[in-house]
């Protein structure tokens, strides 16, 4: 992490941030919450819970799969409350 910052400050593109809206904060907070959450519940990240159980043939692999993709539609559903955008299909990845 030292190092991707470090190479974002030469390049320019690193700043701090004095100031967060709170609506911004609370997302993260919500979000990292929600997240932790779930981890423990589905038994692991999505190398664990995700691709070693599809590959095992477990049900509960395609189980955390389909949650994902659940998962992923209510978030990008939520990001307006909180003065958020989402991104577009000609947005970059990077």
């Amino acid at each position: 992490m030292i190092g991707a910052g470090l190479a974002a400050a030469a390049g320019g593109v690193w700043t701090l941030h004095r100031s967060i809206p709170a609506r911004t904060a609370l997302a993260g907070v919500l979000g990292g919450l929600l997240m932790g959450i779930g981890a423990r519940m589905a038994g692991g990240c999505n190398i664990g819970a995700y691709l070693a159980g599809i590959a095992s043939g477990s049900l509960h692999g395609w189980i955390w799969g389909a949650m994902a993709l659940l998962g992923t539609y209510a978030g990008l559903k939520l990001r307006p409350l909180f003065g958020l955008g989402n991104p577009k299909p000609a947005d970059s990845v990077c």
